[in-house]
């Protein structure tokens, strides 16, 4: 059965490696950084640049925004995305389910209490409960801010999501209304105001990633391009080309008080299809 080993940095991670896959779970942030099916290309991107020194975040793999997304509704919050991925997390066992790994993870902070289930098999699921174990009521804005492999951006589509609104970050924050498939143009920030299930058609890697999700409002398509990309010190400069984010997220104005003894969960699959 897997158990915490050292890795990258020194950093403690859950390595899996069954009949079906591999993969790998650090638990700094309980960040998912890989997984892989067997026979496949790998499915999560991870920079080459991301610290791996137990303070800043991991660049890469699956973090988790939480409790609240970027720098919060009103802008002030700090850190960005929340504590819950630059915090150590507690590895609380596996077992083998059907041939695939399941492993749980916990974090208990102000007044919530985190759960993190992750199945690594032929498909990766992603399951992450917050339960207000306080006399308070929580505020939440939470993601799963999945990065996806990809051989070139630029060439991929994204479909599920035509004629869905979204916040458009980068053009001040316009609301807009997708027209056919999104494909990656130029920097890339969107929260569509719909939590829906997309594919990914990449048509150099002959493959479709399908990425869906639960108890999800919103889903954030990003991809930094050239600029953004050479200003962060753990992304390497043309690395944008290789990935793109397809997240599960409750952010901005679907964000929600959670009351106390009350429970959430946000969810996200993905497979790996042929074209």
């Amino acid at each position: 059965m897997p158990n915490p080993s050292s890795s990258n940095g020194g950093q403690l991670s859950v390595k899996v490696d069954n009949d079906a896959c591999t993969g790998e779970v650090y638990l700094h942030g309980a960040t998912v950084t890989a997984w892989q099916p067997k026979g496949a290309e790998p499915v999560l991107w991870l920079s080459s640049q991301s610290a791996f020194d137990g303070a800043a975040p991991i660049r890469g793999g699956v973090p988790i925004c939480f409790p609240w997304f970027g720098p919060g509704r009103d802008g002030d919050k700090a850190p960005a995305h929340g504590w819950a991925r630059i915090s150590e997390w507690a590895f609380e066992g596996s077992r083998d389910l059907d041939g695939a790994t399941e492993l749980t993870f916990t974090l208990s902070r102000d007044g919530v209490d985190l759960t993190y289930v992750v199945t690594m098999g032929e498909a990766l699921e992603l399951v992450l409960t917050a339960h207000a174990s306080g006399s308070d009521a929580v505020d939440i804005e939470q993601a799963l801010h999945t990065y996806l492999t990809v051989c070139d951006s630029r060439q991929i589509s994204l479909s599920g999501l035509d004629g869905v609104e979204y916040v458009d970050k980068v053009d001040g924050a316009t609301t807009k209304t997708q027209d056919g498939d999104i494909t990656i143009t130029g920097e890339t920030d969107r929260v569509y105001l719909k939590g829906s299930d997309v594919t990914v058609d990449d048509p150099a890697l002959n493959r479709r990633l399908v990425v869906k999700s639960q108890g999800a409002r919103n889903t954030v398509v990003w991809n930094p391009w050239v600029d953004k990309s050479a200003a962060m010190p753990d992304f390497g400069d043309d690395e944008w080309t290789g990935m793109v984010c397809v997240e599960a997220a409750n952010a901005l104005g679907d964000a929600f008080s959670l009351k106390p003894g009350g429970s959430a969960t946000l969810a996200q699959r993905i497979t790996v299809a042929p074209r």
